[in-house]
């Protein structure tokens, strides 16, 4: 990856050498993480590219440029962007009713009471729009916030996890049975409705969805690596992801050389992806760019730029709208548009970030963030679980931000 030197964008080489000291000293060290594989850009240009310790512990495999890692939630923005390629052809709108495209759907309820299977339920307020899918305000949830009945009988029946055999259709049909937590609009909870549009984008393009990000997004940006399997000749530099025990020891969660991402039936457009730091960086860049790459325009700028924007109701932050306990992201000072977590108060946040700048990230607590005012960009790569372990994004921005001249 070609850089330039951090003055030549008016950035510091010691403060930025800072970043490497500490996460070598506070993380790699002391083994809390593996290893990992950070970006700084600005003006579209790299000036700060560092790989530390292992990709692979067991097998003493170094941290390279190249890793491919499981961006996980990463995914997100990229499934945003292709149903929003699809609303730009005309072909879908926000305030279409999502039952529009999924008949089994125009009968979804809210959970009155009770516990799967016996649920009682009442109708919702109003039907759950393409535009709820996008801000995560549909009434959906995920397993693992053990937070209600909801994502019990998500857990009881398997609702969104990879196995042989799971599709995305699958999943479809299993929510069609399982009411709501809330009525669309009412709430802001992190959910499986990222990967219903997924679905959508295969119903309205005639297309798999695999085949759509390809030829939509991956080949015109270039990104070669990334994919919802990892094929057998990319395997040496997949690293391998860890979790924490009860102990908080790291142990190993899925191999870099049997993995789970080998061979797929389920194309998470939530959180399937494995994806390399060049290739994510070109997505940025497009993103950067007001939608464009190389003379290849994946978005228009203005649709770009009202995605960016915070969607929710009254233009409240989270803390005010958001229920559950986990996102990728805190609440407070932090809004969300059609894909992409914005933050709109910096001094409510706690952290330097400029107003506008957005971002997600990813469970293994892989990072990126875009910040159009200081023309920054920011990718931060590792592969541990789950990503609330350690504020590292907080951290990052302290670091960085301290760099700009």
């Amino acid at each position: 990856m070609e850089r330039v030197t951090p003055e030549s964008v008016a950035m510091n080489s010691a403060q930025l050498a800072r970043i490497g000291t500490h996460l070598q000293q506070g993380y790699i060290d002391p083994a809390r993480i593996p290893g990992s594989l950070t970006l700084v850009a600005r003006q579209g240009q790299p000036c700060y590219v560092q790989a530390l310790g292992m990709r692979d512990l067991e097998r003493a495999m170094p941290m390279t440029e190249d890793t491919i890692f499981r961006i996980y939630s990463m995914t997100k923005p990229i499934t945003s962007l292709a149903i929003m390629s699809l609303y730009e052809r005309g072909l879908v709108a926000l305030n279409d009713p999502v039952h529009r495209y999924i008949p089994g759907w125009r009968k979804l309820a809210v959970r009155k009471g009770g516990s799967w299977p016996l649920f009682t339920t009442e109708p919702c307020k109003r039907p759950m729009t393409v535009r709820d899918l996008l801000m995560h305000t549909s009434g959906l949830t995920y397993d693992f916030m053990r937070a209600s009945n909801i994502d019990r009988a998500y857990r009881k029946q398997g609702v969104g996890l990879m196995r042989p055999g799971y599709t995305l259709q699958t999943m479809i049909d299993q929510l069609a049975r399982l009411p709501l937590e809330f009525s669309p609009g009412e709430r802001w909870n992190y959910s499986l409705a990222t990967d219903v549009l997924g679905y959508l984008v295969e119903l309205i393009s005639g297309m798999s969805f695999p085949d759509y990000l390809r030829r939509t997004i991956f080949e015109p940006l270039g990104m070669v690596d990334t994919a919802f399997e990892i094929s057998p000749d990319k395997l040496d530099r997949f690293a391998s992801c860890y979790m924490l025990d009860a102990d908080g020891n790291m142990v190993l969660q899925d191999d870099g050389q049997d993995s789970q991402f080998a061979e797929r039936s389920f194309f998470s457009g939530g959180g399937g992806l494995v994806s390399t730091l060049h290739d994510y960086f070109r997505f940025c860049q497009m993103l950067h760019n007001g939608g464009s790459l190389d003379d290849r325009r994946i978005i228009g700028s203005r649709t770009l730029a009202y995605m960016r924007r915070n969607h929710l109701p009254n233009g409240v932050d989270m803390s005010q709208i958001a229920m559950g306990s986990f996102s990728e992201t805190a609440y407070e000072g932090v809004g969300f548009g059609l894909g992409f977590a914005q933050k709109v108060d910096p001094v409510r946040n706690g952290h330097p970030g400029s107003k506008g700048s957005y971002f997600w990230g990813g469970l293994a607590s892989t990072l990126f963030w875009i910040d159009p005012i200081e023309e920054l960009t920011v990718i931060f790569m590792t592969q541990l679980i789950p990503s609330s372990t350690y504020n590292f994004r907080g951290q990052l921005e302290a670091l960085i931000y301290a760099a700009l001249d």
